[in-house]
């Protein structure tokens, strides 16, 4: 039969399908066959009057055309129709319409500044998807992020390839994402950072070592990459990667930057990460780079446990007791995690750091005496005693995640399907809603911080009471020329500070980042008689510009000249 015979019957049963599509979140492939197939099959089995095979096929075609056709109509008007929940928020339409167009943002490593500029043109509350706000207003941190706060978005589940089998930072049944941190909280603690300072130090040591040897420019964030890799692997699963002694060979990073752009692409389409992860291949370079912290996971609990590692705490062996270990398929989801936490995330903000210091010789030249001042000649720069006291070294690295993060948009939430609308001041987040406060944005508004496009170390020690405002060196450019008539209003802050998240989800490797941040400087700056300088004829300017996000933020080149700085 033609299409006009069966849409009388296909038309109906879309707009029901949607409807159930719309109420329902699910991620079950055979659900979605039956809403999209069965209607059409049932319409052609009921319609045809003839039994013969080729007219029952030509019959389902037609019924099939004419029912997804309904089915997409349904779904885009009402998404631009003043009844749909997110109406009332500004935005793009063709953001209103589908994830499609987001997806195509998110593989071009463009999704922070596609957000910054969205917030400049429609304001503080954006609608950037179908069912996604954009929120860029400090106030909302604490009530979405914070104790009482939201769940996790559905991200994750893109990027997991399953929406069951996923790593801690994904789960989004709160009580059960807290479950599943506790041995996180434990392996990052406090005590256990003090067991890990040993491997910081000769990780690090050997990152000097290996920076001694070079000659000509050298590009600092591909040795950093490298230090990072090594160190987590040695922190996590007790060693296996030496990539600072050996080099790249397997191709570790191009693994993990190739999978990081793939996961970028599925987190706006979480649906499509769960049918391609029925494909073996598919997601090549996605299944490699969850394969290769799988396999650094499997070795280490075959292997057992040697030292007091991350994965000491992970299998509950430093419990009293006789205490199980988690299920195996969870251990080794959490490898990959371990893997891109620990290395990429850490390793970038010291590529930036350096960047940041490069460009601002005033600051690197005060960085480089507070070092000097706190460890003497002959003294260990591999010794973390002084870091707390040392809050220049301390601003300079908040100065460049705030300028920086390492994840631009942040963690994503959700308002559960099944729970009530929340209501925060005159915004209403319906059911279903996705919410995003991305620290890109956050971290560089001028009602959060003073000078807030600039590279500005001060502003933490004046926040901290370690320098007066007004004796405080203002940066150079273009904003504060404006300035010049007089100081303005310092403002600074820090609920909008976001770079490890925010709450009881917030990152729980932030403590591990810093000791081995803090060191890795320090030993840089110390730890040898030499200095750092940009290549001559680099355009720094294309550092920001090759600035990439792809849930995690791929780093750009940063070519540096090591010069001698006399007497170390």
């Amino acid at each position: 039969m033609s299409l006009r015979e069966v849409s009388p019957l296909t038309i109906p049963l879309a707009i029901l399908a949607h409807q159930i599509f719309r109420r329902y979140e699910t991620y079950r492939i055979y659900v979605h066959v039956c809403l999209l197939l069965a209607p059409p099959a049932l319409v052609a089995a009921h319609v045809s009057s003839s039994r013969r095979a080729s007219a029952l096929l030509y019959t389902f075609a037609n019924a099939l055309i004419s029912y997804l056709a309904a089915l997409v109509t349904s779904v885009i008007v009402y998404r631009l129709s003043p009844f749909h929940p997110l109406a009332r928020y500004p935005g793009p339409v063709w953001r209103r319409v589908s994830m499609f167009g987001p997806a195509a943002v998110a593989a071009s490593g463009n999704r922070h500044r596609a957000f910054a500029e969205m917030h400049r043109k429609y304001g503080d509350v954006v609608r950037t998807g179908p069912n996604e706000l954009s929120i860029a207003d400090a106030s909302f941190v604490v009530p979405i992020m914070g104790p009482s706060g939201l769940p996790k978005g559905p991200n994750h589940v893109g990027a997991s390839m399953s929406d069951t089998k996923m790593s801690m930072v994904g789960l989004r049944d709160t009580a059960y994402h807290l479950q599943r941190r506790r041995p996180w909280n434990r392996g990052l603690g406090q005590s256990a950072l003090k067991e890990y300072e040993p491997l910081v130090a000769e990780r690090v040591r050997q990152l000097v070592q290996r920076l001694q040897g070079q000659s000509g420019s050298v590009d600092l964030g591909i040795w950093l990459k490298y230090f990072g890799y090594d160190f987590i692997c040695d922190v996590a699963f007790g060693g296996g990667s030496e990539l600072l002694r050996d080099g790249d060979k397997n191709n570790v990073w191009s693994i993990i930057e190739e999978g990081m752009v793939v996961c970028a692409v599925m987190h706006s389409l979480p649906w499509l990460g769960i049918y391609l992860g029925t494909i073996p291949g598919a997601t090549g370079p996605m299944e490699a780079f969850q394969a290769n912290g799988r396999k650094l996971a499997r070795e280490r609990l075959e292997r057992g446990s040697k030292t007091r590692d991350l994965y000491h705490y992970l299998c509950n062996e430093d419990l009293p007791g006789d205490w199980a270990p988690p299920p195996l398929q969870e251990l080794a989801d959490d490898g990959t995690l371990a893997v891109v936490a620990g290395s990429d995330t850490a390793s970038l903000t010291l590529t930036s750091v350096f960047y940041c210091l490069l460009t601002h010789p005033d600051a690197y030249r005060r960085l480089q005496e507070e070092v000097d001042k706190f460890y003497l000649a002959g003294e260990p720069a591999l010794e973390t005693k002084h870091h707390r006291e040392m809050h220049y070294l301390q601003a300079v690295i908040n100065e460049a995640l705030r300028l920086y993060p390492p994840i631009p948009l942040g963690s994503q939430r959700q308002v559960p399907h099944h729970a009530a609308a929340v209501v925060l001041g005159s915004v209403v987040l319906p059911a279903g809603t996705s919410v995003y406060l991305p620290p890109w944005v956050l971290q560089r508004d001028p009602r959060n911080f003073t000078f807030p496009d600039e590279f500005w170390p001060d502003r933490w020690l004046i926040a901290s009471g370690h320098l007066r405002y007004e004796d405080a060196r203002l940066p150079s450019g273009s904003s504060v020329a404006k300035a010049e008539a007089g100081l303005p209003e310092f403002v600074h802050n820090e609920v909008a500070f976001t770079p490890f998240s925010a709450g009881p989800m917030n990152c729980p490797g932030k403590g591990l980042a810093m000791v081995e941040m803090r060191t890795v400087v320090v030993a840089l700056l110390r730890g040898f008689r030499f200095k750092f300088k940009l290549e001559d004829g680099w355009d720094s300017a294309v550092f920001e510009e090759e600035f990439k996000d792809y849930f995690t933020a791929a780093r750009p080149r940063l070519p540096v000249v090591l010069e001698s700085r006399g007497q170390a």
